[in-house]
């Protein structure tokens, strides 16, 4: 019987794990439009032909290679073909064949049909892509712009370029320069990735590498490294930023294996990464460019200990105690910590200030990998201050110097008052509101004890 139940338990457990859902899933299919560059300059010569004839042949050959790929979709887009460059028509652009299944051939034809005349209105055409795109759900969205000219009718292709991606409409474009150089790199790194494309074949090879980095599956694992370098840092959030965006697009909760192995998710290899290790503070690798098609091992630096802030009785502060960590050196406070809670930090050294009544610092508090530091407090005393009539006053702390600090100012209503205290010497400054000057201000000196009271009386 007991065996029976435990095999029942044990399949009820099983089940309950695999009908977790996976929360985070790329989309099986892929939307690709083609941004091509009509404009007057792609006349230009290229080698043995002119440009626009060679990006034609290539994409052409390209569009006719994806034929057997059922998960893809594919439309173009153009600009800059169908007015004269005198003009200087800047919404020169048409969507030529929208996105649905086996229109290969309509795409290619086309293309043949596409004759360069006029200017490059590169951010109008991104804006009107942004309505290429159908709103059904399930695929990932992207663009590929061949151009050999930059923006000419004073748009912002960058602005366009981050909005739509803060929308969701694309991912990261890619920009193939024709004949353009390495030094228009800067000017269309905010547009997206750019590939310098000086003759045929590097134009080939750049058109291939976006279709591949676009369409293959690509894996990573986080190895969280501790002080000696070694992956055993584990159980703590993990987001992957979209670096151009500055938006999550990825989040997990890091998980080692019975073998000590991070699992491998499935991320978008379009995308450049700030991978973000949510410990305190963040441990962040920036930049980070997957390898297409491969699985990628992406080490973050880590290391973790822990701290344990107590205090006895910190519950006569009615709303509770808590400290402020910042690190050393640094003003930027890295969390807010509650007493009597463990709490990791990486290791490092930190500056601890507590916010009890007076508050208690702690300078130069050391992390080591995989210890607890331990800060210890003492009880707070309870002052309790009496006084018949209403007035105007303060406690002040006097330190081991003879140096008197502000604490607390008196409520000038209530003539009882309980003030939970850190254990040590106080002043209590003190005058009637009815008193005819500052002459008959009372100064009361009181010593607060750990765990116990202390009584003050003002005026009889």
């Amino acid at each position: 019987m007991k065996k029976i139940l435990l095999t029942s338990l044990l399949s009820l457990f099983i089940y309950h794990l695999q009908a977790q859902d996976v929360q985070q899933v790329l989309p099986e299919k892929t939307r690709i439009l083609f941004l091509l560059d009509g404009s007057g300059s792609m006349l230009a010569g290229w080698g043995d032909v002119n440009r626009i004839t060679a990006a034609k042949e290539l994409l052409t050959e390209l569009v006719d290679s994806l034929k057997t790929n059922t998960k893809l979709e594919l439309a173009l887009r153009a600009y800059g073909h169908l007015y004269r460059r005198s003009s200087q028509n800047c919404k020169d652009t048409r969507l030529e064949v929208g996105f649905s299944r086996n229109n290969h051939d309509i795409i290619n034809n086309k293309l043949n049909q596409i004759d360069p005349k006029g200017t490059t209105p590169i951010a109008y055409s991104l804006e009107q892509a942004a309505n290429d795109f159908p709103n059904s759900g399930g695929y990932r969205n992207i663009i590929i712009i061949i151009t050999d000219g930059i923006e000419s009718c004073d748009g912002d292709p960058c602005a366009v370029s981050l909005a739509l991606q803060k929308k969701g409409i694309f991912l990261r474009p890619f920009i193939i320069g024709i004949g353009m150089g390495e030094e228009y790199k800067k000017q269309f790194k905010c547009i997206g990735e750019y590939y310098d494309a000086k003759d045929v074949n590097s134009f080939k090879y750049a058109l291939n590498k976006a279709i591949t980095t676009s369409l293959v599956k690509t894996s990573a694992s986080v190895e969280l490294l501790d002080i000696n370098q070694r992956p055993k840092e584990t159980n703590v959030n993990v987001t992957f930023v979209n670096s151009f965006t500055g938006e999550p697009a990825f989040d997990f909760v890091h998980y080692l294996d019975g073998r000590g192995k991070p699992d491998s998710v499935q991320l978008d290899p379009v995308l450049t990464y700030d991978v973000v290790v949510n410990t305190l503070p963040p441990a962040v690798k920036r930049n980070v460019n997957l390898v297409p098609g491969k699985h990628n091992v992406i080490q973050v630096n880590a290391p973790q200990g822990s701290l344990n802030i107590t205090q006895e009785d910190a519950a006569y502060y009615h709303h509770g105690v808590r400290a402020i960590i910042t690190e050393r050196g640094k003003n930027q406070i890295v969390n807010i910590h509650d007493i009597n809670t463990l709490q990791n930090y990486l290791v490092g050294t930190y500056d601890v200030e507590v916010l009890t009544t007076p508050r208690r610092k702690f300078r130069n508090v050391s992390i080591s990998q995989s210890k607890t530091t331990d800060l210890n407090l003492p009880s707070p005393g309870i002052l309790n201050i009496v006084n018949n009539a209403a007035g105007y006053g303060s406690i002040y702390e006097i330190d081991e110097n003879g140096i008197q600090h502000w604490v607390y100012d008196l409520d000038h209503d209530k003539s009882k008052i309980s003030v939970p205290l850190q254990p040590g010497n106080y002043k209590i400054v003190f005058r009637v509101d009815r008193a005819p000057g500052s002459k008959y201000t009372s100064i009361k000196k009181v010593t607060v004890q750990a765990g116990r009271s202390a009584i003050v009386k003002l005026f009889n």
